[in-house]
């Protein structure tokens, strides 16, 4: 039997280095693989390029690191609530590529399937398309994009076996399901880490052959982005 299981999240991110390039899943704070990253905080490795569809909150998520100056660069499609954020890349601290979110998926999602670029009418006429190959179909101008490219793949999910296979919970899927195998080392937390051959094969989301080390979470705090209520009247 295949087993993919680490003890630990120490374990899980041996091999990360300064100067790499990281996927990490989750949108805004949903489902982000909040382990992965309060380890990458205490390991303070330097000059990250990251690619995510935010960077959280100032003291939160990826917003950690970016205290930290550790983010070299964001490849991103939402600035959101993090004043940091902004700051340093009004400044010039640090370099962002905006890039719009169904773009962003699909970079993700080509580098799963082993596509090295594809189409997209997103962004033509536009400063995204600034470079890049364009080439007209049935009328309609399209930019070519290429596949992201990742050292390490951070991914969260709510359940998962001993040979990898995963299952999110509700919006948490987001970004985690197409960042999975989508770089050379896919690793995933998991709130429940059970047997192999537990899972309903007709439940699973993404097959263990996308992930290559997995390990139980821990701690998870699930903060929401901005809570907004209604005052007592």
């Amino acid at each position: 039997m295949i087993r993919k299981t680490v003890a630990d999240v120490k374990e899980a991110l041996q091999g990360v280095k300064d100067n790499m390039t990281f996927m990490v899943g989750g949108f805004g704070l949903c489902g982000i693989p909040e382990n992965a990253i309060a380890e990458l905080v205490q390991l303070n490795v330097k000059g990250i390029t990251c690619i995510s569809n935010n960077a959280g909150v100032d003291d939160f998520g990826l917003g950690l690191l970016l205290q930290k100056k550790q983010i070299k660069k964001m490849v991103s499609s939402y600035v959101g609530e993090n004043d940091e954020f902004e700051r340093q890349m009004l400044s010039g601290e640090l370099e962002v590529e905006l890039t719009p979110q169904g773009t962003l998926a699909e970079k993700c999602r080509a580098a799963q399937c082993g596509f090295p670029a594809f189409y997209t009418p997103a962004g033509y006429g536009t400063e995204v398309a600034e470079g890049k190959e364009t080439r007209e179909f049935n009328g309609k101008m399209y930019v070519l994009e290429e596949a992201a490219q990742a050292d390490f793949a951070f991914v969260k999910a709510w359940k998962g076996d001993e040979a990898g296979n995963l299952i999110f919970k509700g919006t948490a899927r987001n970004f985690n399901a197409a960042m999975s195998g989508a770089a050379k080392i896919t690793v995933a937390e998991v709130e429940e880490l059970l047997p192999a051959g537990s899972l309903n094969p007709n439940e699973i989301h993404i097959p263990g052959i996308f992930v290559q080390r997995i390990f139980q979470g821990k701690d998870y705090e699930k903060r929401i982005e901005q809570r907004t209520v209604r005052t007592k009247e």
